[in-house]
Order: C-alpha cells, then sequence, then structure tokens
C-alpha cells in the first residue's frame, strides 16, 4: 500500500488524515509539537458553508461539528473609538458562518484518528527527494523516515515548500498583539457589553490603528489590537516583559473608551506579538511526482477570515481525489493541484484587498 506522509497536525493536516480514514486509507501525521495540549490553539473560527464545511463533511464530522458551535456568535459590531456603536449585525442562525473554537475542531478531528496516527515531537528540519522518487523527512531529534506520498500541511514556515516552489512568505504590512480577557462577565463588564453577543471591530483611521474582539466560551474575550506599520515600528516594544509590553500598547490607544482600552491594559496574559504574512498572490508550482501542499503551506494569506476554511477545503478535497484513485495517489495530486492553482489566485486577491501595504514577491 502507497505510505502516505503528512507533516503538521494543524487543522489541514488532521482533516485529510481523518478524510483518508474514513475510506480506509491509513496515514501518519508527524507534528513538532510534544502533545495537544503544549500550546493554545487560537480563537474563534466561522466555518463558512461554501469551503471549510466541505472539509468538514469529507472528514464524516458534521454532527460532532454541529455540537461545537457557539450559539449568538455570528452577531457582530463595528465600534468607533470613543465607544460608540456604529454597525450592529444580530446573529443569524441561518448565516451560514457558524462559529466554533479552534482549539476544541482540532480535538474533534484528533479524537476521530484511529490510535498512533499522529506522532508527537517530531518537528521537521529537511525535506528531499530520493533517487528513486521517494521523499525523505528528517526531524530535529535526528530520526529520519521515507515515504512514497509527502503532503505539506506545516504553515507558512513550511519546510516542504521548498520541494516544490522557492515562494517566501512577505511581510503584510500589518501586526497584531494578542490578549484576553477572562470572566469578563464578572469581571469587565461594561467591556463585555461593549463587545456584544459575538464579535466587534474598531478601527482609527487616522492612527491606523484597532482593535479586533471575539466573544469566546465562558465570556472570554480574545481581542487582537491591530497596527498597520512596518516591522521595525515594533522594535522598541519588549515583549519578553508583559506587563511593560501591555502598559505599552495600551498607552498608544490613548483617548479611546476605557471599555475599549482594557481588552490591552486588562490582559490576562502577556500581550503576543503576531505578524502577519502572505505568500505571492496565485501561488502555484510545477508538478513534483508523490508531493504536495495543503493549506497555509500552498496559499497563506494575510487574515480575512477565510485561511482556516480553505484549508479545510484544501484536505476534503485531496483526500477525497486520493480516495477515488487509491492506486494512482500521482494523478489525485495532480487533479487536486489543477483545481487548486485557480483558487489560489482568487483567494489571495481577496485577502490583499484589506491590506493596502502588502506588496507580495
Amino acid at each position: 500500500m502507497t505510505q502516505i506522509t503528512i507533516i503538521g497536525a494543524g487543522l489541514a493536516g488532521l482533516t485529510l488524515a481523518r478524510t483518508l480514514a474514513v475510506h480506509g486509507i491509513p496515514s501518519t501525521v508527524y507534528e513538532a509539537e510534544a502533545s495537544a495540549q503544549a500550546r493554545g490553539q487560537g480563537g474563534m473560527l466561522d466555518i463558512h458553508d461554501y469551503n471549510g464545511q466541505h472539509g468538514i463533511r469529507a472528514a464524516g464530522l458534521m454532527d460532532g461539528f454541529r455540537s461545537l458551535v457557539l450559539e449568538g456568535r455570528q452577531a457582530s459590531r463595528d465600534v468607533a473609538p470613543d465607544g460608540t456603536i456604529l454597525a450592529d449585525r444580530p446573529d443569524d442562525p441561518a448565516g451560514g458562518r457558524p462559529e466554533v473554537q479552534r482549539g476544541e475542531l482540532r480535538q474533534l478531528l484528533l479524537e476521530s484518528l484511529p490510535p498512533g496516527t499522529v506522532v508527537w515531537g517530531h518537528r521537521t528540519r529537511s525535506v528531499r527527494t530520493l533517487a528513486d522518487g521517494r521523499h525523505e523527512v528528517t526531524f530535529a531529534n535526528g530520526s529520519t523516515i521515507g515515504t512514497d506520498i509527502l503532503v505539506g500541511a506545516d504553515g507558512a514556515w513550511s519546510k516542504v515548500r521548498p520541494l516544490l516552489s522557492d515562494a517566501t512568505p512577505a511581510y503584510a504590512g500589518r501586526s497584531m498583539i494578542e490578549t484576553y480577557l477572562y470572566e469578563s462577565d464578572t469581571r469587565h463588564p461594561a467591556t463585555l457589553a461593549l463587545v456584544g453577543g459575538g464579535s466587534m471591530t474598531a478601527y482609527d483611521e487616522t492612527t491606523r490603528i484597532g482593535l479586533g474582539v471575539q466573544r469566546e466560551r465562558a465570556d472570554t474575550l480574545h481581542s487582537y489590537a491591530m497596527f498597520d506599520q512596518p516591522l521595525d515600528w515594533f522594535h522598541g516594544i519588549d515583549f519578553n516583559d508583559g506587563p511593560a509590553a501591555a502598559r505599552m500598547v495600551a498607552a498608544m490607544f490613548e483617548g479611546w473608551a476605557p471599555e475599549l482600552v482594557a481588552l490591552v491594559a486588562d490582559s490576562d496574559i502577556p500581550p503576543i506579538f503576531r505578524p502577519l504574512y502572505g505568500l505571492p498572490t496565485g501561488h502555484r508550482w510545477e508538478h513534483v511526482p508523490g508531493v504536495t501542499l495543503i493549506g497555509d503551506a500552498a496559499h497563506l494569506a494575510p487574515p480575512d477570515g477565510e485561511g482556516a476554511n480553505w484549508a479545510l477545503f484544501d484536505a476534503g478535497q485531496l483526500g477525497n481525489a486520493i480516495a477515488q484513485q487509491p492506486k494512482n495517489v500521482d494523478a489525485a495530486i495532480r487533479a487536486y493541484e489543477a483545481a487548486l492553482f485557480p483558487r489560489n489566485i482568487d483567494t489571495a486577491t481577496a485577502a490583499a484587498a484589506y491590506y493596502p501595504e502588502f506588496k507580495p514577491h
């Protein structure tokens, strides 16, 4: 049987492994993290009916997915820096974009896989194509594996991508600083009331700074302070000193409503610096037998609400393609890539429209 190796146990890699398992096709997923609990998995995801849910359906997990949906979280607000509500969109249960917690969706995928599918603690150091056309992966722990089929589901800085493409991510002109407020219903009720039942966005065109907030489970407020600035603009902030970083970032919101400033100033975690990157618009490659990419490894774009959705879609499409041609997996990969490349143009163009300073190379 053809040996299929997937690098990366994010949503894309796990969805591919699960889709293959549904059809009785084994695969192995290698993940750098030591365990599923090694780090937090991010915040809320709105999983769209026109792309992300197709991947969930291919994985046979729609019932489990529906059980994770947080009701009311499709509501959204636009708020001025002074706290004035500019737009208030209620939740729409039929809106086609139900919200789930990324970590809970990942756990659903992990629990659906046959035991031993994911091999933890294997950070990829390098990959190469062997003389016989197979592929070799060397891990940071010194171990090495060979495989017939290699799928890079390893994100922005993919180690598999160089087998196919010399493209590298470019800075998108925006960085985010991530913060959390826990138990906001009792500890920050005024801020929770302003955020509302789902998500909230506030932006100042003059200073080019903003806030994006998601209301997660247990009334946790997960925030991203947004700054449309070059990377060197952030060099004066020491993110190794959490309290000092929080004070410096909060000071940039001088004059904003105190309910909004609290999202940064009172963060329950040290602020986390998140610069945003993207691959060139329409990223594609000449086909290499036995190797391909899914998710951000294939089409990293600055966040526009679609990245995780297209990653799930990729995984479902590739998994189903392989299931249709299990004795000719390379033909399945060719078919998958033929559909992927035009889509990469559309998705990257749509994302870049939100980032006027983004100049992919």
